[in-house]
């Protein structure tokens, strides 16, 4: 079996799924827009061949790669880079080279389109927030009037929070609409609540092969727009209805063979017309892995590995697997814009039995996520939240 993994140098820890394939006899080539002597260990070592593009945007330049690796290799069997931003390129990849496993082009625009997105949940039951695709004010005044103030705009084939906009009051909205704007933008009504998550890996019949559910008690958007600390934690064992839940939008949105990281919205305030505090809302789907260094905090709280499962579900698909236990990971990301009272030498010592890793984000990842993160490994969510506090007092 060829695998083609593209940018599998970002994020780092990308090349545990490398090690993973290629242990179970998978031939992994790479394709990334880092020097080969750069690559950490893991990748060198088990990637059989390793192409380097200084600008993978260029999509000629990409093409004339695969083309080089079929014709040194044979036909290709996969081409993934579980990477929001080249996930377009490898549906246009897939199509030209003939690889049946994983979107195609059109169908992975209509997928990704966060308005084509609310009749695959529709589809699987969960409720949506009503919406406009941004056109005339006039009409966002129409909207505006059936669903109040405030609303909520962002790209509709966008990723992340950068580029979104609340819009407060009818000033605001006059202001949206003078801004040129380069995309094509959603209109939503505005939700007062907290993401969480059904994420996990699927198998060729869109079945949820293991899954987690992850919770983000500050919405991403709110620390993009106010610079907020965030943090975020992951359990394997939850509700049994909204895991039923998570495998019905699997299911409705073709999910195979692939990671996905699907988000909601857990409503803390009535929103009359749709839903009541409590009830769960859909967000959006990503047809890929969870970003960041998520994977590592979804692999402490499973019974078997992240990395490993996904590579057995790519060679023998195989089916539904227990993974739950009650453990509880947290990630605690800090911002160099705050004083904190915590050194890192302090939280060593208060928490040496619990931290799992130490380490600091790319500027990429800066505003979203913050400069620098402490992932820990707890037994219940009050002690995760005792963590929580401990790193983030601030001066």
């Amino acid at each position: 079996m060829n695998f083609v993994f593209i940018s599998p140098n970002f994020p780092r820890i990308y090349s545990h799924f490398v090690k993973a394939l290629a242990s179970r006899g998978v031939r992994v080539l790479g394709i990334g827009d880092e020097p080969f002597d750069k690559l950490n260990p893991e990748l060198k070592q088990y990637l059989t061949e390793y192409c380097y593009v200084s600008d993978m945007s260029r999509y000629d330049w990409m093409r004339n790669t695969l083309g080089y690796l079929t014709y040194k290799y044979g036909h290709i069997d996969y081409i993934e880079s579980n990477n929001e931003y080249w996930m377009e390129n490898d549906a246009k990849l897939r199509e030209e080279f003939g690889v049946t496993n994983g979107y195609r082009y059109q169908e992975l625009l209509d997928y990704k389109r966060k308005s084509s997105m609310k009749k695959y949940f529709s589809e699987a039951g969960v409720k949506v927030a009503r919406y406009i695709i941004v056109s005339y004010l006039e009409e966002s005044k129409k909207f505006v009037a059936k669903v109040g103030y405030p609303v909520f705009a962002k790209p509709d084939s966008g990723v992340g929070a950068s580029s979104t906009f609340k819009i407060d009051n009818e000033e605001d909205l006059i202001a949206f609409h003078n801004n040129k704007l380069s995309e094509e933008y959603i209109m939503e009504e505005y939700l007062e609540g907290y993401i969480v998550t059904f994420d996990g890996i699927a198998n060729e019949k869109s079945e949820a092969v293991i899954s987690f559910n992850e919770t983000f008690p500050t919405p991403i958007a709110d620390v993009v727009r106010e610079n907020k600390d965030v943090y975020y934690y992951a359990r394997s064992k939850m509700d049994d209805s909204f895991r039923k839940m998570g495998e019905k939008v699997v299911k409705a949105f073709n999910l195979k063979s692939r990671c996905f990281h699907i988000e909601f919205f857990k409503l803390t305030k009535d929103k009359p017309g749709l839903a009541k505090k409590g009830d769960i809302v859909a967000l959006e789907a990503n047809l890929r892995s969870p970003g960041g260094d998520t994977p590592e905090l979804l692999n402490l709280v499973s019974k078997v590995n992240y990395y490993e499962t996904y590579a057995e579900m790519i060679v023998n698909q195989i089916g539904k697997i227990d993974n739950e236990t009650n453990k509880v990971s947290m990630s605690v990301n800090r911002k160099n814009d705050f004083k904190y009272v915590e050194s890192n030498k302090d939280i060593y010592s208060f928490y040496e039995d619990n931290i799992v890793e130490h380490g600091y984000y790319p500027p990429s990842f800066r505003d979203a996520m913050g400069d620098e993160f402490y992932i820990g490994l707890f037994d219940s969510l009050e002690e995760a939240n005792k963590f929580q506090k401990f790193v983030h007092n601030k001066q």
